[in-house]
């Protein structure tokens, strides 16, 4: 077992309201096998038996599926390393005496909560403007009742992959949803039962990208790079095309 310490510069701000600074920490002589966000517990162990409060950051499952974890380590959304969440990040990726930036995800339609959590609800609300498949089909029908090519239920299974993070959001310089968006309605607008509804979700998604603040796609494929499910950002392209 291998241990180092590592330098952290953490964005903290107690209040929405409140204004923010980067205030520095350090840990030393901690395990590599530790991921990043379990450093972070052990940060605040320290901090608390200080008195001092603990920093605040999302977390969940831990096992990568969630989306609930996300913030920007070194200006990177996740971190340094491909198709990783940052709950999947572990010390030993970084070298001993190195030291971390840690801030939240950057984006107005982001509005910071406490130190490195952020309101992620307008992703919710994005779902729940047409998200979803309402079409009233009764009872579960046979499972091999409606025919589903491989090639087009690889191809929608590969955009339900997307875990809702906000990393291709974070990245983006115009803060868009584009990606986020595209994945959920190609998830469903290549599948049969997506088929009806297609055109109305699609528009009444798009519409809600707007008035949740989101920019427009600046097509720097930024979102593709920092997608820790490496959803193509081909499939924006794709949603663009719906509506033509």
């Amino acid at each position: 077992m291998t241990n180092i310490s590592l330098n952290f510069r953490i964005w903290r701000q107690r209040l929405q309201s409140s204004k923010g600074q980067f205030k520095d920490y350090s840990l030393k002589d901690i395990s590599t096998d530790l991921s990043l966000l379990e450093a972070l517990d052990k940060l605040n162990e320290e901090l608390i038996k200080k008195g001092d409060r603990p920093i605040n950051f999302d977390h969940d499952c831990r096992e990568g599926i969630c989306g609930s974890c996300g913030f920007l380590v070194n200006g990177q959304p996740h971190g340094p390393k491909d198709a990783t969440t940052i709950c999947q990040l572990y010390v030993r990726n970084f070298r001993d005496q190195s030291t971390l930036t840690l801030e939240p995800w950057k984006a107005k339609a982001f509005p910071i909560i406490q130190d490195l959590v952020v309101d992620r609800s307008s992703l919710d609300r994005l779902i729940m403007s047409g998200g979803y498949c309402s079409d009233d089909v009764g009872n579960a029908p046979d499972a091999n009742l409606l025919k589903v090519s491989q090639k087009d239920a690889f191809s929608s299974f590969q955009t339900a992959t997307c875990i809702g993070c906000g990393a291709c959001i974070a990245s983006c310089r115009n803060a868009s949803a584009s990606l986020f968006v595209a994945a959920k309605l190609a998830h469903l607008g290549q599948l049969p039962q997506g088929q009806l509804l297609r055109s109305k979700r699609t528009s009444q998604m798009k519409r809600q990208m707007v008035s949740e603040n989101f920019g427009s796609c600046s097509n720097n494929l930024d979102c593709e790079a920092a997608c820790p499910k490496e959803i193509s950002a081909n499939w924006i392209s794709w949603m663009n095309h719906e509506d033509c």
